[in-house]
């Protein structure tokens, strides 16, 4: 997954210091900024409206999120979400235990990326 972010700094500071995912390249050049970032294990989650418009009713109250969500599996999801609130991430519902199972956190990033923090049980 590749994104495109209009303040590079402020998604790197985010991304990699904050939700702790490991620089493992850097590419930059006089031509721009880019550098890669070990995310773990990649799955890619597809589904349609009506599940999408569930699971955001299960782990947000509302339909919330767009066409992309990014989720991390982390050890703590909602003292994760809590430090990338502090980070300047927006909270956008209160952490849940959804019927699958673990505990689930939404936040979005300062670069309105919707991500889903969870724990597995």
């Amino acid at each position: 997954m590749v994104l495109t972010v209009s303040d590079f700094d402020e998604a790197e500071r985010f991304y990699r210091d904050v939700l702790g995912l490991e620089q493992v390249a850097d590419w930059s050049s006089d031509d721009g900024s880019v550098v890669l970032l070990e995310a773990g294990r990649a799955t890619l989650e597809l589904m349609d409206e009506a599940q999408a418009a569930l699971v955001d009713r299960i782990e947000a109250g509302r339909r919330v999120s767009g066409p992309v969500r990014l989720a991390f599996e982390v050890p703590d999801s909602e003292g994760t979400a809590q430090r990338l609130v502090e980070a300047g991430a927006e909270q956008v519902a209160e952490p849940v235990t959804p019927p699958w199972g673990g505990r689930s956190s939404r936040v979005q990033a300062p670069d309105s990326m919707q991500l889903t923090l969870f724990t597995a049980e």
